[in-house]
C-alpha cells in the first residue's frame, strides 16, 4: 500500500501523485509497488531492506539518499506468544520526498496520517525525522507503562497462585521488554551517529530536538532496564512462593487426612464381628462417637499449637 501526503494550507491532505515535499508512506509494498517507487530514483533495496523483520537500526546513504532503519515497537495482543515486540521502520530523505517504509501498519505512523500530530511539515523533511523519532521513543514509554500495569495484576494473583499459568503470564512480559531493550540501544547508536552527522547543524532548533529525542530514548532504555530487573527478580521469588503455596495446601491436606483418620479407625476397631467391651451397653455408641470427637479435637489443637494445620 501506499499513501501520498502533503501539507497544505487547510492540514494534511491525500494526493494521486507524488509532489515536491510531500511523505510518502509504504506499507508492506508488493513488487510491483517497488518498480514503482524506483522510478521515484530510489534504489530497490531501500524499500526492501525495512521489511526484513530482522533488520537492525542503522544508517545508509547513496546517491545523496539516506536511509534509517529504526526498531518501533508494535501490540500484538495480549494473548500473543509475546505481547509487545519491535519491527523495523525504514525512513527515507531525499531532496523531494520522505518516505516511511514498514511491513505492518504503525500506529505512530496512523497518528501522523490522520493529522493528529501537531505543527508537522512534511515540507521539513529533517523535522519530520526527528519528530518521528521522539514519537517511537514516546511510544515505547507508553508501552512500558502499560507493561507495568499489567505485571501489577499479575503479582497481586500471584501471591495466592499455586499454579505456573500466571509465571508464565510474566515470562511473556519479560520476552517484551528484552525485545525493546535490544531495539532500543540499537536506536540509540543509530541516533547517535546521526548527532555526529552534523546534518541538523543548519537549523538549532532541529538540533535540540535530536538531543530532547536522545534524551527520551535513553530514558526508555533506563525503564526497560528497571522494569526487566524488577519482572526477573519477581518471577524468581514468586516461583518459591507458588512452591511455599503448594507446600501450605499439602500440609493443609495432611492435616486434615491424619485427623480425619482417627474416627475411622476407632469405628473401624468396632466394627469387628468379636466381642468388644461396652457392646451390651445401650449408650456405647454415642461415647464411642465421643470418644472419636474428643481425640479428632485434640488432636486438631496439637497441629494448630504446631502450626502444622
Amino acid at each position: 500500500m501506499i499513501a501520498i501526503y502533503k501539507n497544505t494550507e487547510t492540514g494534511l491532505k491525500t494526493l494521486d501523485e507524488p509532489i515536491g515535499g510531500a511523505w510518502i508512506n509504504v506499507i508492506d509494498p508488493s513488487p510491483q509497488e517497488i518498480n514503482q517507487l524506483q522510478q521515484l530514483g530510489i534504489p530497490s533495496d531501500y524499500f526492501t531492506y525495512p521489511l526484513d523483520l530482522d533488520e537492525r537500526a542503522r544508517i545508509e546513504r547513496e546517491n545523496g539518499e539516506l536511509l534509517i532503519v529504526v526498531r518501533i515497537p508494535e501490540f500484538q495482543g495480549v494473548s500473543a506468544d509475546v505481547p509487545y515486540l519491535t519491527v523495523p521502520l525504514g525512513i527515507i530523505l531525499t531532496e523531494k520526498y520522505i518516505f516511511t517504509v514498514c511491513k505492518h501498519e504503525s500506529i505512530i505512523l496512523q497518528d501522523f496520517a490522520s493529522g493528529r500530530a501537531k505543527a508537522l511539515s512534511t515540507s521539513k523533511r529533517q523535522r519530520f525525522l526527528l519528530r518521528l523519532l521522539h514519537d517511537i521513543a514516546a511510544k515505547y514509554l507508553t508501552y512500558l507503562r502499560e507493561i507495568n500495569k499489567v505485571v501489577d495484576v499479575l503479582e497481586d494473583q500471584l501471591q495466592l497462585s499455586t499454579r505456573n499459568k500466571e509465571v508464565l503470564e510474566l515470562l511473556k512480559y519479560q520476552k517484551s521488554l528484552t525485545y525493546f531493550t535490544t531495539a532500543l540501544k540499537a536506536n540509540e547508536l543509530m541516533m547517535e551517529r546521526l548527532q555526529r552527522s552534523q546534518m541538523f547543524k543548519k537549523y538549532p532548533e532541529d538540533e535540540d530536538l535530536l538531543d530532547d529525542v536522545l534524551i527520551e530514548n535513553r530514558q526508555a532504555i533506563e525503564m526497560t532496564n528497571i522494569a526487566s530487573n524488577i519482572l526477573s527478580s519477581m518471577m524468581d521469588a514468586f516461583a518459591s512462593i507458588i512452591s511455599n503455596n503448594l507446600n501450605a495446601v499439602m500440609k493443609f491436606l495432611a492435616s486434615v487426612t491424619i485427623v480425619l483418620s482417627l474416627p475411622t479407625m476407632i469405628a473401624s476397631f468396632y466394627g469387628m464381628n468379636v466381642p468388644l467391651p461396652m457392646q451390651e451397653n445401650p449408650t456405647s455408641f454415642l461415647i464411642i462417637l465421643a470418644l472419636s470427637l474428643a481425640i479428632s479435637l485434640s488432636v486438631m489443637y496439637i497441629f494448630i499449637k504446631r502450626d502444622w494445620f
